[in-house]
């Protein structure tokens, strides 16, 4: 004989009922872990290392922490926006921070400069000595050319862990690969967009990290022709990239040492992929590019791509998607170019305003400048 149960329906004052007390539930969850509903949590932020660095909404501030094997995201509760932009001149910008953190100007290194977009403060990460051990600082740089440090001691943050990072050999010919984890972030359409190496036979790596922070997948290989190696790579990281949108889609247009330049398309980048980028301008054997930034100017669409030996590149970055793709051995081809010649010894670059930028560059006497520049 079969048993049948009876069911009503569940009125609307039920229904309201249960939503709050699940919301309550949710709620109770995220307070006695300590995190909000951003997925943030107010305590210290843990960095072992601090390089690149990018700028998302409400004054979030990203951080690449190599050795660590992580993007970190903090709240620098820096949102009072700017009416415009201001010039910066700051000549000797690293016996600044060096004299602030009581160091010599030989102990510390810069790694990353970007600025806030809302209240135009500048932002840089620091290490305190030049090994692998060295402690990392943030500090911020404000209109009036105060330096202060970004205390990460009790702040609201989250932390991003990548699953395969690759394996610490300080003994490496050329560099630590661990350091190289995270060689350039950025901040899209609400993901995190990192490139780097992996642990992956196919070590150069790109991943698009959701944000807020769930979870981390292992990222996309990524292969390139190299035009003036004549070859297809794997091991080479992306040095530098901006996101750029072809038509209606999104892609990466990346830099390698030696200096191609190639157009990764974003919705090809999941968990496990092998890729390979779409070569289409190589710059010459014997450089490195450092970093580069994209603008507008007079209704035409420009990069400029700062170079350890070639100098300041300007691209043109319209119709990207036209060019021939670069399949075999090729020294200077490609993209258009001219050198600004007015932009010497650049080793960082980051986006101002419409019109101005700032840069990172050799002062000539041995330090560092910081300063802003008209775009060219």
């Amino acid at each position: 004989m079969k048993r049948y149960t009876s069911f009503r329906a569940v009125t609307a004052r039920e229904r309201y009922t249960m939503f709050q007390l699940a919301l309550f539930a949710l709620l109770s969850v995220s307070l006695l872990f300590g995190a909000d509903a951003t997925g943030f949590t107010t305590g210290k932020a843990e960095l072992k290392s601090a390089g690149a660095l990018a700028f998302g909404p409400e004054g979030i501030l990203f951080i690449g922490d190599s050795i660590a094997g992580a993007v970190v995201a903090v709240d620098t509760r820096d949102t009072q926006a700017a009416a415009a932009s201001h010039e910066i001149e700051l000549n000797g910008i690293d016996r600044k921070v060096a004299a602030l953190l009581g160091l010599d100007s030989g102990q510390i290194l810069i790694g990353d400069i970007k600025v806030n977009p809302i209240s135009k403060n500048v932002y840089l990460s620091i290490s305190r000595g030049r090994d692998q051990d060295s402690a990392p600082v943030i500090l911020r740089l404000d209109a009036s050319g105060k330096l202060t440090e970004l205390s990460l001691d009790n702040i609201p943050h989250s932390t991003a862990r990548l699953p395969n990072p690759p394996v610490s050999n300080p003994k490496a010919e050329n560099w630590n690969p661990r350091l190289q984890t995270i060689t350039q972030l950025a901040y899209v359409d609400g993901n995190v967009i990192a490139a780097g190496l992996s642990n992956e036979e196919f070590s150069s790596n790109l991943r698009i990290v959701p944000f807020p922070f769930r979870m981390v997948d292992k990222g996309a290989s990524v292969e390139i022709f190299h035009g003036s190696h004549g070859e297809y790579e794997t091991q080479a990281p992306v040095r530098t990239f901006i996101p750029w949108t072809i038509g209606k889609e999104r892609y990466i247009v990346a830099a390698y040492t030696c200096t191609p330049l190639v157009l990764i398309p974003v919705n090809a980048l999941k968990s496990g992929a092998k890729i390979t980028g779409i070569t289409i301008a190589e710059f010459g054997m014997g450089n490195r590019p450092l970093d580069m930034i994209a603008y507008r100017k007079d209704d035409h669409d420009f990069i400029l791509l700062a170079n350890s030996y070639r100098g300041v590149l300007k691209l043109s970055a319209e119709n990207l998607d036209r060019y021939r793709p670069i399949t075999e051995q090729e020294q200077i081809a490609g993209v258009s170019f001219k050198r600004i010649s007015g932009l010497r010894g650049v080793r960082r670059l980051a986006a101002l305003d419409a019109t101005k930028a700032l840069m990172l560059a050799d002062g000539g006497n041995g330090s560092l400048d910081l300063r802003s520049f008209p775009l060219p």
